[in-house]
């Protein structure tokens, strides 16, 4: 029989169905569903929506479907696992499945011992923590939890993994539950970083313990290093509540500084006072000689330092991509036009050799800077066309050179 025509709708396979038993077809289902899980699953969710079940029926029925999806997808999360990653599309279909399994989970109608036995197959993988899908599975794990007695197993299983994500979870899980003893257990195994303070600050502020919450937040100044954020912003809302301005202040300058800005700069110098300002101004310009090149760049501009943008600039080179360096330097080019030009200078390739046609295109964006200079700024349109021409000549044989900077150089034709 031709494959046309077993696969047209006048071929036999209808006729097939309709003459076989209901013994006859139960066994072709089987046999197919035995070693094709996703199959399975499509046919349970189909007589799910056929036959009328009991509701225990139908809770077992949901759980056969989720352990048939978890079937559907292990290969491949084990590939992944054993791998420490895999190609996308394996990557995108076990996300993709795992994301179906934790809604089935979700919708909150597969019973207590299934779901046990499906974390049972699950941890493993969040144990070897190997194969990329962190994320996934634990959206799979929290989904079977229904009640408190689920999230207090799904602690402990968390609780055994010695590692610290995983940990993380299940102190998060004990403070879910109230569970004081249990969550401090954890929380002071791991007093690192602010974030670590602020959890235990606010779990103390939540009780109702306002007095250990400072404490503890002050003890977080003194001794955390990095993500302090929150903690501070906690400090300055007590320091706010108490009317200590100075404590205040001092706690937004520190805020301010952390990570210093052009915008952490105004919002620190709009909060203080004449007075104030004069008492912190020296303070945050010594912190901005240890800031980046951009963030001291912007601040001395807001302040018409332009001098000191300009020795800055003049050790950067022009970026491979346009940033915010390249305004900066757009915005100083009449006052300083010969560093501009320098800088700009920077830029270029080698402009006398064979590249790919986006080098070109490259090039000739920073070159049309060069000519806006020239022309434009220091209104010497000769060394423009001195420069131009003898690059032009250069590249003479190369048409994809001449064409991409006709397509950015309004007169690169005439030069």
């Amino acid at each position: 029989m031709s494959t046309k025509r077993a696969s047209s709708p006048e071929g036999p396979f209808p006729g097939m169905l309709q003459a076989a038993s209901a013994d006859v077809l139960r066994t072709l289902v089987s046999n197919i569903t035995a070693t094709r899980p996703d199959i399975r699953r499509e046919c349970i969710d189909f007589l799910m929506s056929q036959v009328p079940l009991s509701p225990p029926a139908r809770t077992e029925a949901n759980a056969e479907a989720a352990f048939a999806l978890w079937l559907e997808l292990e290969d491949g999360l084990a590939e992944l696992d054993a791998y420490g990653g895999g190609d996308e599309s394996t990557e995108d279909r076990v996300g993709q499945l795992l994301g179906e399994l934790a809604e089935r989970l979700a919708e909150g109608d597969i019973p207590q011992k299934d779901r046990r036995d499906l974390l049972d197959v699950v941890f493993p993988y969040i144990r070897s923590g190997n194969s990329g899908m962190d994320d996934a599975l634990d959206a799979v794990v929290y989904a079977a939890c229904y009640d408190d007695e689920d999230l207090r197993d799904l602690a402990q299983r968390f609780e055994s993994v010695n590692r610290e994500w995983p940990q993380d979870h299940a102190r998060s899980i004990y403070r879910r539950l109230g569970d004081r003893e249990k969550y401090l257990a954890l929380r002071i195994r791991k007093m690192v970083y602010g974030g670590d303070y602020f959890d235990l600050v606010t779990f103390y502020w939540e009780a109702g313990e306002a007095a250990k919450a400072l404490e503890m937040a002050r003890q977080g100044m003194a001794k955390a290093t990095g993500r302090m954020d929150e903690l501070r912003a906690f400090l300055s809302e007590r320091a706010l509540e108490a009317d200590n301005r100075q404590e205040y202040l001092e706690i937004q300058f520190m805020q301010s500084v952390d990570r210093l800005t052009v915008q952490s700069y105004k919002a620190f110098k709009e909060l203080c006072g004449t007075d104030e300002w004069a008492v912190y101004e020296p303070k945050i310009l010594a912190e901005l000689e240890r800031s980046n090149e951009l963030s001291r760049m912007e601040i001395h501009m807001l302040r018409e330092e332009y001098e000191k943008v300009i020795a800055i600039l003049s050790q950067l080179r022009f970026p491979r991509y346009e940033d915010t360096t390249v305004q900066v330097a757009a915005r100083l080019e009449q006052r300083f036009p010969s560093e501009i030009l320098a800088f700009y200078h920077t830029g270029l390739g080698n402009l006398n050799s064979a590249a790919s046609r986006g080098e070109y295109a490259r090039n000739a964006r920073v070159v049309l800077k060069l000519r806006h200079m020239w022309v434009d700024v220091m209104k010497t349109p000769e060394k423009w066309l001195e420069f131009a021409r003898k690059v032009k000549w250069q590249n003479q044989l190369r048409p994809a050179f001449q064409e991409e900077f006709r397509r950015v150089i309004p007169d690169w034709k005439s030069v």
